[in-house]
C-alpha cells in the first residue's frame, strides 16, 4: 500500500507562483508512474501532469504545458509540481496519485489508471 500526502496549496494572485509537494510512504513509490490531477467545484476530477517511474517521461495538458512543471525524487519519494504563471482557472483542489497497481507501468492521463491517492491540497488563485 501507498501513502500519498500533498503539501504547499495556499491563496495566491494571479501570475504567482507555487510548489506542491507528494511525499509517499508505505511501499515505495520508486517503481511506479505519478501524477497531478485537479478537481475544481462542479466538475470531475482531470488530469495536470503526470511523470514516469524514472522520471524520464513527463506529460502535461495543454492548459498547464510551459506553466508547470512535475519533477520526482525517487531518493527521497517525492514528486513536486511547480506552478508559474497561475491563472484564476488553476483554482481547484489538487491531487497527487500513484499508479500502484502495476509497478513500471508507463504514466497515462487516466486517472482511473491511479490506485492510490492522496487527500488533495487546495489551490485559490486569485484575479
Amino acid at each position: 500500500q501507498v501513502q500519498l500526502k500533498e503539501s504547499g496549496g495556499g491563496l495566491v494572485q494571479a501570475g504567482d507562483s507555487l510548489r506542491l509537494s507528494c511525499a509517499s510512504s508505505g511501499r515505495t513509490s520508486s517503481a511506479y508512474a505519478m501524477g497531478w490531477f485537479r478537481q475544481a467545484p462542479g466538475k470531475e476530477r482531470e488530469f495536470v501532469a503526470v511523470v514516469s517511474w524514472r522520471g524520464g517521461k513527463t506529460d502535461y495538458t495543454d492548459h498547464v504545458k510551459g506553466r508547470f512543471t512535475i519533477s520526482r525524487d525517487n531518493a527521497k519519494n517525492t514528486v513536486n509540481l511547480q506552478m508559474n504563471s497561475l491563472k484564476p482557472e488553476d483554482t481547484a483542489v489538487y491531487y497527487c496519485a500513484a499508479r500502484s497497481a502495476f509497478a513500471f507501468a508507463p504514466a497515462t492521463r487516466d486517472p482511473g489508471d491511479y490506485a492510490s491517492w492522496g487527500q488533495g491540497t487546495q489551490v485559490t488563485v486569485s484575479s
